[in-house]
């Protein structure tokens, strides 16, 4: 009982519960969203939904220029001046307002090739680029305003307002593939994150007057300044990783079938539900111990903490999902999806890589080691390009699952070698 009652007392336990609902209705959402689409869109819709989320992934990034956890930081520190915090404020809503709006019209005037580049040419869905135009100045604006929430520390409002977001997501996901299939799924993709807006505005004008915290004479170039390192670093995962994702689907698609590169999309989506609570204890509460160490001794700490406390219930979580692989594709999804299961093995052992690997990952952003972190990023990237190319020859899909786990495993080694002073 001492023991139980000391870890309900803890720090990360404590934590997790903070976040453990947001998660879970967040993972519910994904999951409901995930069969509507393999009852309504099928293998092929899955992989074209899949190409149009790793586009969008990167084009938030460029949107708001990799600003997020720079806001947060900045916000955080100078909220008590209310001067600049007003100059802060003013320099980045006008500097992302125009970086969207310019996007904007690129997204309109690209349209057809756009829908040839990310769909191909057998699908007409170019509407889709131009009402993603008309939505992306509201949801880079979103993004911006939840970012400012988080560093005046208002958590609280912070998951409401993701909680709120994904149950809207998830109305309109259902009325819009319902109705019009695999083009109300783009569409739903493409207008659930502008929603967002109207909601975090809300909640962030009772803390400041956002609109009388805007005027151009505010605008003050040091802050972009401050924020360039935090944009590289975003820039270079945020951008190039979704782009190389697309380009290996397209590759599927040209090389097997759409078929198989939805299967693929399949396996993404379910590792992405589970690699989900991992991610979230890293940013919320290892994330910070690793900024606050001090010396090499207290980084070590923080590492093995991880080691000995998260990986091994990891480990444990995806044996079990391994031996359930049957049930989860047909309670998720549909008999069509069955071929998905012969992608589990390696996209687990691949996770548990990945999962080793994300709190010295971490460390990049903790340290601010821009340089170290894109070169293994970039690295990482054009490692997991070639063998998806190389060895979908041999294996056909499974090839692509094979090559994310040999990829990770490299990453890892590298930044075992590269922290072995703070590991070892």
């Amino acid at each position: 009982m001492s023991v139980l009652k000391k870890i309900y007392q803890s720090q990360l336990f404590k934590i997790i519960s903070l976040n453990s609902l947001s998660i879970i209705l967040k993972i519910g959402i994904g999951l409901i969203t995930s069969k509507l689409l393999a009852v309504f869109v099928g293998p092929s819709g899955m992989a074209l939904v899949g190409n149009l989320r790793n586009f969008m992934t990167s084009l938030e990034s460029i949107g708001t220029l990799g600003f997020q956890n720079g806001i947060v930081k900045y916000t955080a520190e100078i909220q008590e001046d209310k001067k600049q915090l007003q100059q802060f404020l003013a320099t980045v809503f006008i500097s992302l307002t125009g970086v969207a709006l310019f996007l904007s019209g690129g997204l309109y005037l690209l349209s057809d090739f756009l829908n040839t580049t990310i769909f191909g040419a057998n699908y007409e869905y170019q509407l889709v680029f131009k009402i993603l135009a008309l939505a992306l100045p509201w949801y880079v604006i979103s993004i911006v305003l939840i970012s400012i929430l988080n560093g005046l520390g208002n958590f609280k409002n912070v998951i409401g307002i993701n909680s709120i977001g994904n149950s809207i997501g998830l109305l309109v996901s259902i009325v819009f593939i319902i109705k019009f299939k695999t083009f109300g799924a783009l569409l739903a993709l493409v207008i659930s994150p502008a929603l967002l807006f109207f909601i975090s505005f809300y909640f962030v004008n009772k803390e400041i007057p956002i609109l009388k915290m805007t005027n151009s004479k505010d605008f003050d170039y040091k802050f972009l300044k401050n924020l360039y390192s935090y944009s590289l670093m975003a820039l270079v995962s945020s951008v190039l990783g979704p782009l190389v994702f697309l380009s290996i689907r397209n590759n599927v698609i040209q090389t097997l079938d759409i078929n198989q590169a939805g299967y693929w999309e399949t396996m993404t989506r379910i590792s992405t539900y589970y690699i989900l609570f991992v991610s979230t204890i890293l940013t919320v509460y290892f994330l910070p111990k690793l900024a606050l160490a001090k010396d090499k001794f207290e980084t070590k700490n923080v590492f093995w903490s991880y080691y000995k406390g998260i990986l091994p219930v990891f480990i444990l979580g995806v044996i079990a999902v391994y031996f359930s692989r049957f049930f989860i594709i047909k309670f998720l999804f549909t008999q069509e999806f069955l071929p998905v299961t012969t992608l589990f093995f390696w996209q687990l052992v691949g996770d548990v890589f990945k999962v080793a690997s994300l709190i010295l990952g971490y460390q990049f952003f903790a340290k601010k080691l821009t340089v170290a972190f894109i070169v293994t990023e970039l690295l990482s990237l054009a490692t997991l390009y070639f063998l998806s190319n190389y060895l979908i020859g041999f294996f056909g899909i499974q090839g692509i699952v094979m090559a994310q786990a040999l990829d990770n495993l490299i990453y890892l080694v590298v930044l075992m070698i590269y922290f072995r002073k703070s590991l070892f």
